[in-house]
């Protein structure tokens, strides 16, 4: 443990954040900028007097939930809350589960994609954030608890009477194998996380096919760059598919395109102008 070093970041961090930035009220004239001492410690759960003597040098290494406290009172990004664990003398682990938390930035992307859908995957390929686009050419993910927007389990279990898989047959058995073999990463960089573990229980009960996949130990998988979607209002809409690593929170970015001047393209721009409405259920 660096306590010189770790006072120093401590300090910096509280003086570059102001009431605002946490929800506090600013109140009268500081003498100091940033938050007062007794405003961290109250964020991150601890007692004033303890986060004083971490300020000051003097204060015991502090526990990992100590740190985590810290790092979110003090609104630390990924690399800083890293260096804040190596500075108390607690290295970080790897994460615990997959992260569902996405960035928003990459929120701020999907939106600006008018002409393209977009998902992102997690690193068990639950959907965890979509545009309006995509919301009407695949499914409407706001409409499904979370359990159902998984893409594998999906892929793999019995889907509910009289629902069709949205790609070609071939297209859904070539997705159902990449993302077996993408799921067997997924468990060995996260073998502690409950819900993995749980996923891969469920697929290997409820599927012989996935059983078999998974029985291969097979870890690599060549991306789709092309998907037919089959709408139930529009047809079939043919489109280009890219995969963009969101690498530090282990997540893709998924973009459908259509070929310009290609029917897809009138689909796509079809179904921007009438979203996730049902046409054919009549008013």
């Amino acid at each position: 443990m660096d306590r010189r070093e770790l006072a120093g970041f401590l300090r910096s961090r509280r003086e570059r954040i102001t009431p605002t930035d946490v929800g506090l009220p600013a109140g009268p004239r500081r003498r100091t900028p940033g938050l007062r001492r007794e405003e961290v410690a109250h964020l991150a759960f601890i007692s004033t007097e303890y986060y004083t003597r971490l300020e000051q040098a003097r204060g015991p290494r502090p526990s990992r939930e100590v740190i985590a406290g810290l790092a979110r009172a003090l609104r630390l990004s990924d690399a800083e809350g890293d260096h804040l664990h190596h500075l108390a003398g607690a290295p970080p682990g790897p994460p615990a589960g997959p992260s569902r938390d996405v960035r928003q930035s990459i929120l701020d992307l999907l939106r600006r994609l008018p002409h393209a859908a977009a998902i992102v995957l997690s690193a068990t390929y639950e959907v965890i954030a979509w545009n309006d686009l995509a919301a009407a050419l695949l499914e409407d993910f706001s409409a499904l608890p979370r359990r159902e927007r998984n893409l594998v389990r999906r892929a793999f279990l019995v889907p509910p009477p009289g629902e069709r898989p949205p790609y070609d047959p071939s297209e859904a058995e070539a997705f159902a194998r990449a993302a077996a073999r993408h799921l067997r990463a997924t468990a060995a960089r996260y073998p502690d996380d409950p819900e993995v573990t749980t996923l891969v229980d469920d697929l290997l009960a409820g599927s012989a096919e996935f059983a078999r996949l998974w029985a291969a130990h097979d870890v690599s998988a060549q991306p789709a760059l092309r998907k037919t979607v089959h709408h139930p209002l529009i047809g079939p809409v043919t489109v280009n598919c890219d995969v963009l690593d969101i690498t530090d929170r282990d997540q893709h970015v998924v973009i459908y395109t259509a070929e310009p001047g290609s029917p897809a393209e009138e689909a796509l721009r079809l179904l921007s102008v009438i979203g996730t409405q049902r046409m054919d259920v009549p008013g």
